[in-house]
């Protein structure tokens, strides 16, 4: 596995489960808003897998759970391989996804060695190559409905980028049944950013108040929203 950092302790990040947070590199997406872009490219400086095993060990009994996120951690060959590793230290484990390879994430839920998933859903379908440089909202309905069929435990995520609005938002939440979780992330300018993105990156982004606003239809398409800040 190929590590670009950690995290060490988050609250946040694995609901229920204090967490550790593993940051894989290389992602197969490029999203204009990213605020982890040091993480795209696959090379850079990295996290020696011994040093991530000999960390879980210590704090065995003092985290609950481990979160491999990325970057995009299914692009890791020997992902497989890392959390069979990880499962006998009695960690909870959660995978971030960009939802790209259901095959894979059904695969890992069916072997036992996922808790809990969260799939980004990135925008409207037709949005999608503009947002993050891909056409690949099929993907992520394939693994939303997968995760679905499994019964697994999952949430749906959806940053609320630049130049989204709740309409578009809305439209979004309604072209899926009514999810476990779908979490609503609030943008936060990135320190690293392309500079031909830079103008839509300056445009209005939703805030909690307009998302309050638009509550009662975002919660009638997804009952089990989370929004707050």
């Amino acid at each position: 596995m190929i590590f670009g950092g950690m995290q060490r302790s988050s609250t946040i990040d694995f609901p229920g489960a204090l967490a550790c947070v593993l940051f894989t590199r290389g992602c197969d997406l490029d999203c204009f808003y990213c605020h982890n872009r040091e993480l795209i490219a696959g090379d850079g400086d990295q996290l020696a897998e011994a040093a991530v095993f000999s960390f879980l060990e210590k704090r065995r009994g003092l985290l609950d759970g481990v979160v491999v996120s990325g970057g995009e951690p299914t692009l890791q060959p020997d992902l497989e391989e890392f959390l069979r590793r990880v499962r006998p230290l009695g960690y909870r484990v959660k995978l971030d996804t960009n939802g790209r390879r259901p095959a894979l994430v059904e695969r890992l839920w069916g072997e036992g060695l996922l808790d809990y998933v969260a799939v980004d859903v990135k925008a409207l379908p037709a949005d999608y190559p503009a947002v993050c440089g891909a056409d690949c909202f099929s993907d992520v309905r394939l693994t939303i409905d997968t995760l679905r069929s499994l019964g697994a435990a999952f949430e749906a995520r959806t940053t609320l980028y630049p130049g989204l609005d709740a309409g578009a938002l809305g439209g979004l939440l309604a072209s899926f049944p009514p999810l476990p979780r779908w979490r609503l992330n609030y943008f936060h300018m990135p320190g690293a950013f392309r500079p031909a993105d830079e103008t839509r990156l300056r445009l209005p982004a939703l805030t909690p108040q307009s998302v309050g606003e638009a509550l009662p239809k975002l919660l009638a398409a997804q009952p089990n929203l989370l929004h707050g800040a």
